[in-house]
C-alpha cells in the first residue's frame, strides 16, 4: 500500500479520496525543515501548498518518494531539478484556482483605484476623509496584462467586460491571438509606455531576475498602477519602493513576494501600495477544487499507472 505524506493545510476532501482508493495518508502540517528532512524517506509520495519548501536536500534523503503534488499551480518551492535528477515525478493542479486568482487581482485593482483600505481605516476612526478619498475609475483605461495562461485569460475576460483595453504581452498569445480579437499583442516596452495598469500573470524569469526594474518603472506613466498576484520578484521590490516613495508611479498591489513569509519588507508602510499575504487563491471553492485534483492525480498515478499535469 502506498504511503503519502499531506504536509500543508488543504481540504479534507483530499484525504478522504486517497483513504478510499486504499492509499495510506499522513497529515501533518507545519512540520519543521527538520522534521521533514528525518519523516520524507517514509513515505512514497508528497502532497504540498506554498508553505513546505521542498529543496534539494529534502528529496536526496527521499528514497522511497516517487511523486510530489503540487496542490496549485506555481511549483518554485520544489527543487524540479533535483527531483528530476531523482526521477521523481512533480505534478501541480493547473486551472484549480484560476478565477479565485484573477477576482482577487480585480479586488486589489479596485481598491487600490478606490482608496479602500484608507477609506475602510479613516472611516473606522470616525474621520470621514471624503476629500482625501477622490479614486479613479478604470472603465476605459488601457491595461498591460503580462501572462496568457489559465488566470491571464481569465482576467483578461473581466477586464474585457468591464471596458478596459487590453494590451497582451506572451509569447503563447502571439501564437494565438486570431482567436482573441478583443485584445492587442504587444511587446513590454509598448505597455510600459501605454498601460494605465500592469498586471502580472506569468512564470518566474528563468534566472529569477525581476521583469520590472527602475529603468522600467522610467518608462510608465506617472498615474500607472502595477497589480501582481502572480509570483515574487518579477517587479524589483526595492526599486518599486523608491518609485513609489517618489512618486513615480500612482501605486502597487502585491501578493506576493520575493521572501516568504514577508514579514519584514521594504514596502511595509508605504500609503500608496496594497499588500495581501499570498491569498489570491485562497477561496474556499479554489481549495476544494485543487485538494480534489492533486488527490485524484495521485489515486491515478498509484492505482492506474497514469500520469496527470507532470512538470518534470
Amino acid at each position: 500500500m502506498p504511503k503519502v505524506l499531506i504536509s500543508d493545510a488543504m481540504d479534507k476532501i483530499a484525504e478522504t479520496i486517497l483513504l478510499s482508493n486504499n492509499i495510506e495518508v499522513d497529515v501533518k502540517t507545519n512540520l519543521s525543515v527538520e522534521d521533514l528532512y528525518n519523516n520524507i524517506d517514509s513515505y512514497d509520495g508528497l502532497i504540498v501548498r506554498s508553505a513546505t519548501k521542498v529543496t534539494r536536500e529534502i528529496i536526496e534523503k527521499a528514497d522511497k518518494l516517487k511523486i510530489i503534488g503540487r496542490a496549485g499551480a506555481g511549483v518554485d518551492n520544489i527543487d524540479l531539478l533535483a527531483a528530476k535528477e531523482k526521477n521523481i515525478i512533480v505534478m501541480n493542479t493547473p486551472g484549480g484556482n484560476t478565477n479565485a486568482t484573477a477576482e482577487h487581482t480585480l479586488a486589489l485593482l479596485l481598491s487600490l483605484s478606490r482608496k479602500i483600505p484608507k477609506a475602510d481605516l479613516t472611516t473606522h476612526k470616525g474621520q470621514w476623509a471624503k476629500k482625501e478619498l477622490k479614486g479613479n475609475e478604470i472603465n476605459g483605461k488601457t491595461i498591460g496584462i503580462i501572462g496568457f495562461g489559465n488566470v491571464g485569460k481569465r482576467f483578461a475576460e473581466i477586464c474585457h467586460a468591464l471596458d478596459l483595453k487590453i494590451l497582451i504581452y506572451s509569447k503563447s498569445f502571439a501564437m494565438t491571438k486570431h482567436d482573441y480579437p478583443q485584445y492587442i499583442s504587444s511587446d513590454l516596452n509598448n505597455i510600459l509606455e501605454q498601460a494605465d495598469i500592469i498586471s502580472f500573470h506569468c512564470k518566474p524569469t528563468s534566472d529569477g531576475s525581476p521583469i520590472i526594474t527602475s529603468a522600467e518603472i522610467n518608462k510608465m506613466k506617472n498615474n500607472a498602477l502595477i497589480i501582481n498576484t502572480a509570483r515574487g520578484n518579477l517587479v524589483s521590490e526595492n526599486d518599486l519602493f523608491e518609485a513609489l516613495k517618489s512618486n513615480k508611479i500612482k501605486g502597487a498591489a502585491l501578493d506576493v513576494y520575493a521572501n516568504e513569509p514577508a514579514k519584514d519588507n521594504i514596502l511595509f508602510g508605504l500609503e500608496n501600495i496594497i499588500l495581501t499575504p499570498h491569498i489570491a487563491a485562497s477561496t474556499s471553492e479554489a481549495q476544494i477544487i485543487v485538494a480534489e485534483m492533486v488527490a485524484n492525480q495521485f489515486v491515478d498515478y498509484f492505482i492506474k499507472d497514469k500520469i496527470n499535469n507532470q512538470v518534470t
